[in-house]
Formats: structure tokens, C-alpha cells, sequence
């Protein structure tokens, strides 16, 4: 039977996939040993590629709404003229802000999307634009665009020269890594304790990754922050924080140590469920090992402390001198198109946020989009700005957004000649992600 070799869309890992097919049809999906980067790895979406490729409710071909509220299936021309015939007219009566724009994972690893999506964008003018971003690595990506000057400029570990890795809300067992995808990383974090290193891990489950690591912490979840800061607090206490050559690049030292002051590991104890003994030996070990990196990933950014917990992280790295220095946290440097690519080293436009709000809430901007949190109720919620109109991009909100169950409730208002204004499409089935924790960014 014939196989074709190609790469798995649905996030940042781009793991190798091996399709083995007859008849045009769809019989097995493998990881590709041969590939250079995943070797065989396949995480648990990547292994239903084949259900959602044969999925019954996959949509085939254009589909427009009928007046009893199902769907019928149409050519382009016709649904390229429903939309020519209605959206327009929305942008006209409303405004700009009127209609919205939802993309998904897959949106970003795929390089049309990427191109010509930023001009859809550009030509709606919308400030109503939303992501999967904003419910998965952006709190990340702000901390590190507050401390960094960038938002890609996400320092990862150092997985082959570390000594003590501390890993929170992270599964790379089952998810090849996210934000530090690197070939082979199963076989890379066994080295470590290979060669006498130590993996700790903080999860409220035990996950493959906790299975594999030397120590294994259960947190309560959403308490991240408070244990970093409690981790921060006996650095300080302790006298454990050196800087070493990172001194003569940072600022807001003193800040730091007064905002930790309060979160002694004996006051946070009872909250995080880690007792105050092992935080304390926690940093201890951090401060005094060789060489070590902290690494958070999904659980330490879908919280409400997201972005608290995420600058914390790197903090962490900062005062024990583990921050951009082999075998701590490095910031990656690809060929080009990065940030640390191109233009002079030191200088940078620096990030700003909250440029614009929410209607409803008042929820301020990041990267240039709201929280897709805010979508349902900016649909809902009558009013001048109200969205009417909404596009999405390989993505599904419906499912995989907060308040699904209200995205999912059709808009009764009238709209052009009696019928709701409400341009929907069935989309891109969403990224799910696995029990395990992996996730797409």
C-alpha cells in the first residue's frame, strides 16, 4: 500500500507523520522513525489524525444555512456571493468592530494561514480578533515580553547540559515538548538523570512525565504562583540569590525581594498542599546545583496567575544565575526571522498592552487580540459594537473556548431580509487536548 510522509499540523512539535493509504483512503497513521526531529514520536492527537480525516461531520464543501436552520452544501462561487452579499452590508451599518475573527491552533503552523490570514485581518480592520493564543501560551509571552522586550523571545532549557530541571504544568512525555520542542525529547530528559542530573516535577497528576522524573510534587491547581514566589521568598531569605554576570543587566531587584517578603513557604503551604520543608529544599537544591533551568508550560499559563506564574519562572532563572548560560534557560537563535536574529543586540521597540478593551468587560488587548473568553458575551450583549458577524479560522470556539455552551446558542435578531446576522462556518475540527496535557500553542 502506498505511504506518504508528511508533518502533523496541529502544533508547534511538527512531528513526522508515516500515512499509509488504499483506494485514496486513509488506513494507518504512524510516526515517521525516519524523521529527523520527532523519530517516530506521535502524541495522542497526532495518532486520531486518521478519525478526524474520516470524520462523518467533517465538512467537505462550502455549506450555507437554510431558512429551517440547517445547512446545505454549495459551490465557492456561491458562498464567496453569500458573503460578498451580506458581510459588506454588516460593515457598512455597524462598523468595523462588528464583526470578529477566530483562529485556531493549526492557523499557526501553517504557512497560507499565516501569510494570508494577517490580511484578512488587516483588510476587516476589526479590533474584535481572537485566538486559541489567548487560552494557551500568551501569559507566557507576555512575561517574557515585559522582561524581554519580546514576546518571542521565550528563553527554553537547556535539556542536554542541565543538571536540575524543575518542570511545572509541563508533559513532554506525551507531548514532544511545547516552547522547547527538540528532537528526540523523551530520550533528552532520561539523559539527564543518565548522567546523575535530577528531574523534579510539579503536577496535581501524575502524569507520564512525573512517572519518569526523580521527585514529583502534587500542587493544588492554580497555585503555581504562589509556590514560586514562595521558592523566590527562601532565595532570598536564605541568601541563596547570586546573580553572577546577569547582575549588570537587570533592574527591579529590590521590587522583587519586597513583593516575595510575604510568601514564606510556611504561609503558602496549606494552599499549594507542598509542605514548607520541601519548598525550602526545593530552592536550596536549584541555588546549589551545577547547572539548572525552570521550565512551566501549559498548567502554568491556563490559570488565573498565568502571567504571574510565567515572569516568576524566569525570575527563578534570573536569581541563580541560570538564565541564558549553558545548562540553564536559553533563548533559542534560529537562522532568522526571530527577534534575535536581525538588528542590533540590546535594542529592541519594547511591548505594550491594554492599547484597546473589550466592550463588554473591559478586558484589555494582548498581541493585538481580546481574550476569546470575552466572545460569547461581545455576540450576546446588544448594544453599538455588538458583534454580528463572525469568521473562523481552522479553529472550533464552540468547543474548545470558555463558554462554549453560549457560542453555541444561535443569535435571535433580525437581521438582512429577516434573517439572523450571523455568518457561520463550520470549521477546522478543534486541537483537543490529550487527558495526558499535551497541548498545541
Amino acid at each position: 500500500m502506498p505511504i506518504a510522509y508528511r508533518t502533523c499540523p496541529l502544533c508547534e512539535a511538527t512531528c513526522g507523520l508515516e500515512i499509509t493509504t488504499h483506494d485514496s483512503a486513509v488506513e494507518r497513521v504512524r510516526g515517521d522513525h525516519d524523521d529527523v526531529f520527532s523519530r517516530g514520536f506521535l502524541c495522542p492527537k497526532g495518532t486520531s489524525l486518521k478519525e478526524l480525516h474520516d470524520d462523518p461531520d467533517r465538512v467537505r464543501t462550502p455549506l450555507l444555512r437554510t431558512a429551517d436552520g440547517g445547512f446545505r452544501p454549495a459551490s465557492w462561487d456561491e458562498a464567496f456571493a453569500e458573503i460578498d452579499r451580506r458581510l459588506p452590508a454588516i460593515l457598512d451599518e455597524h462598523g468595523r468592530d462588528s464583526v470578529a475573527t477566530y483562529a485556531g491552533n493549526p492557523a499557526a503552523h501553517n504557512l497560507s494561514a499565516m501569510i494570508y490570514g494577517k490580511v484578512l485581518l488587516k483588510a476587516l480592520g476589526s479590533r474584535n480578533a481572537y485566538s486559541a493564543s489567548t487560552v494557551d501560551q500568551f501569559p507566557k509571552q507576555m512575561a517574557s515580553a515585559l522582561m524581554f522586550g519580546t514576546g518571542l523571545s521565550v528563553p527554553v532549557p537547556d535539556l542536554d547540559r542541565t543538571d536540575f530541571l524543575l518542570m511545572l504544568g509541563a508533559n513532554p512525555m506525551a507531548s514532544n515538548g511545547s516552547l522547547m520542542t527538540a528532537p528526540d525529547v523523551r530520550g533528552r530528559l532520561r539523559a539527564i538523570r543518565a548522567r546523575g542530573g535530577r528531574i523534579v516535577v510539579i503536577d496535581p497528576r501524575r502524569t507520564p512525565t512525573a512517572g519518569e522524573a526523580d521527585e514529583h510534587h502534587f500542587i493544588r491547581p492554580g497555585t503555581d504562583a504562589l509556590l514560586l514566589f514562595a521558592l523566590v521568598h527562601t532565595l532570598f531569605d536564605e541568601g541563596l540569590a547570586d546573580l553572577g554576570v546577569l547582575a549588570g543587566h537587570t533592574n527591579g531587584l529590590e521590587t522583587v525581594r519586597a513583593l516575595a517578603r510575604d510568601f514564606a513557604p510556611e504561609t503558602v503551604a496549606p494552599a499549594c498542599a507542598i509542605a514548607a520543608p520541601d519548598i525550602r529544599r526545593l530552592a536550596r537544591e536549584l541555588a546549589a546545583a551545577p547547572t539548572a533551568a525552570v521550565y512551566g508550560r501549559i498548567g502554568t499559563t491556563t490559570q488565573a496567575f498565568g502571567t504571574t506564574a510565567s515572569w516568576l519562572i524566569d525570575v527563578l532563572n534570573v536569581l541563580t544565575a541560570n538564565l541564558d548560560r549553558p545548562g540553564g534557560a536559553m533563548f533559542p537563535r534560529p537562522a532568522a526571522g526571530s527577534p534575535n536574529t536581525a538588528g542590533a543586540p540590546g535594542r529592541g521597540r519594547g511591548a505594550a498592552f491594554g492599547r484597546w478593551a473589550s466592550r463588554v468587560r473591559g478586558l484589555g488587548e494582548v498581541f493585538g487580540e481580546l481574550p476569546v473568553a470575552c466572545l460569547a458575551e461581545e455576540i450576546q450583549t446588544p448594544g453599538e459594537g455588538q458583534v454580528r458577524a463572525l469568521i473562523t479560522i481552522a479553529g472550533n470556539p464552540v468547543l474548545s473556548t470558555p463558554n462554549g455552551d453560549r457560542l453555541a446558542r444561535r443569535p435571535r435578531r433580525p437581521g438582512l431580509h429577516g434573517q439572523p446576522r450571523h455568518l457561520r462556518q463550520r470549521d477546522h475540527a478543534p486541537c483537543r487536548r490529550d487527558p495526558a496535557g499535551a497541548v498545541g500553542a
